[in-house]
């Protein structure tokens, strides 16, 4: 899997219909009716593990993330 920043994800949510809700340091929640999805925010790639546990909280598929 190709590694992503944090804003490149937050697009992705965004597009989806998750809500910026808060920030607390350097993590932001979003929220869509029943889900939520936190998302580290800072300047550096994210690690596999948690990309791919950001994306099966949201329910996104490999092929919506290829689409960036």
């Amino acid at each position: 899997m190709k590694s992503f920043k944090p804003r490149q994800i937050i697009k992705v949510l965004e597009s989806k219909g998750f809500n910026f809700i808060r920030q607390k340091g350097s993590h932001r929640l979003y929220k869509k009716e029943n889900l939520r999805v936190t998302v580290p925010y800072h300047n550096k790639d994210l690690k596999p593990g948690t990309l791919k546990s950001i994306l099966n909280q949201a329910g996104v598929t490999d092929e919506e993330l290829e689409n960036i």
